[in-house]
Formats: structure tokens, C-alpha cells, sequence
């Protein structure tokens, strides 16, 4: 099983840019300890608090239709449908995952993957 760190998505809206092209497929990758700790000593974020998602979206969008840079004015410009979705997204690909273990079978050795889900713990 491959760790998947990039996840494409498809906007509801799409982001218009200055040249009247309509942009809606991306790509965002999984955030790392440093797109949510660096973003705090930003003065917009000390400012207003809000503005968080906004430069942590802009560090994981990795491309979205043409363009491979995505900044803050890029996201600032999204549609409120646009920016909802992105920050479910968001929430959802860097959502921690039930661990699970590889087990082997004492009676036939086959190998078998095992999720423990800790809801169903008593």
C-alpha cells in the first residue's frame, strides 16, 4: 500500500483569473507541522486570526487548473463556496487515520492487514 501525500480536487465554483480563465481542478498535498506552526507569526494572522486557513491553503494548494503557484491574493479571490470546500478538504486529507497492523495467521501464515478502530474500544 502506497502513502498517498498529494489528493486532487475539483472546485464548486472555480477561481476566475485576471485573464477570464476559469480554474477548478487542483492539487493539494498533506500539510507538515510547519504550514500550521509558521503561519501563527504572520502579522495578517496576529491581526485577524481568520486569516490563517487562508496562507495555510495557499502553502498546500500545489496547483490549481494552469497555475502552479497559488498565493494568498489567489485564495483571498476564491468564491465563499470554493473556500468552504477547500478547508473540508483540508480537514478530511489531514484527518488522522485508524492505525493498522499487519498480522500473520498462525494456522496458514497468510498475511492479513488489521484496522483498529478505537471507537469500538470499551
Amino acid at each position: 500500500m502506497e502513502f498517498q501525500t498529494e489528493f486532487n480536487f475539483t472546485l464548486p465554483k472555480g477561481y476566475m483569473d485576471s485573464s477570464g480563465v476559469l480554474h477548478k481542478e487542483g492539487m493539494m498535498r498533506l500539510a507538515n507541522a510547519g504550514d500550521e506552526i509558521i503561519p501563527l507569526r504572520d502579522p495578517r494572522v496576529m491581526q485577524n486570526p481568520s486569516y490563517l486557513g487562508i496562507i495555510i491553503l495557499s502553502r498546500v494548494i500545489t496547483r490549481l487548473g494552469r497555475l502552479n503557484h497559488v498565493d494568498t491574493i489567489t485564495i483571498e479571490k476564491l468564491y465563499k463556496a470554493d473556500m468552504a470546500y477547500l478547508q473540508d478538504f483540508y480537514e478530511r486529507i489531514n484527518s488522522m487515520e485508524n492505525p493498522s497492523y499487519e498480522c500473520t495467521c498462525p494456522s496458514c501464515g497468510r498475511t492479513v492487514e488489521v484496522a483498529i478502530n478505537f471507537s469500538e474500544a470499551p
